[in-house]
């Protein structure tokens, strides 16, 4: 049985950045093969890490969330200041992420984002960061957002803004 860190590692999430048309109805394929859609790309402001000590499974940080932006296809706005970033680093090297925060759309709806990360450097320098996001949207024009499944990828944008970049694809 394959896990999710292989499947997204084997390849599927190469095709994430050659995936950027507009969503549409899901994809059908004869053999079941999803394709990756992006939903949206967001720029998180980010504060200062704070140090949380050593805890059982590893040592504990948090990253308050400042603001930002987001836009795609079907939806844009602004992150709303408030959320944070918990990371355990466990002992092995991974970090873990789980953030918590809201995103706001042009038209007012309020958006909660859950997006759990893992990230790491590999052997050959290379940094596997990819995410799996669960978004709660209200009823109504984005009422879509709670009946997809998610995959997301994280780049760091330091040293040139004190911000990450997101990006969420819609699984079909």
């Amino acid at each position: 049985m394959t896990n999710r860190r292989d499947f997204l590692a084997s390849g599927a999430l190469l095709s994430l950045t050659m995936s950027d048309r507009a969503l549409a109805a899901p994809a059908s394929t004869d053999d079941g093969t999803p394709h990756l859609d992006l939903a949206m790309e967001i720029i998180v402001d980010i504060g200062e890490t704070e140090d949380m000590g050593e805890g059982p499974l590893g040592h504990r940080r948090i990253v308050p969330i400042l603001g930002g932006s987001f836009s795609g296809p079907r939806l844009r706005g602004k992150v709303r200041p408030g959320g944070a970033d918990r990371q355990l680093i466990r002992s092995d090297g991974m970090h873990q992420l789980s953030a918590l925060y809201e995103l706001e759309t042009d038209d007012g709806a309020v958006i909660t984002v859950l997006n759990k990360v893992m990230v790491e450097t590999l052997p050959d320098g290379a940094r596997y960061a990819v995410s799996a996001p669960e978004l709660t949207a209200p009823k109504g024009p984005h009422d879509w957002l709670n009946h997809a499944v998610f995959v997301g990828t994280l780049t760091s944008l330091k040293p040139a803004r004190q911000a990450v970049k997101i990006r969420f694809f819609r699984v079909s």
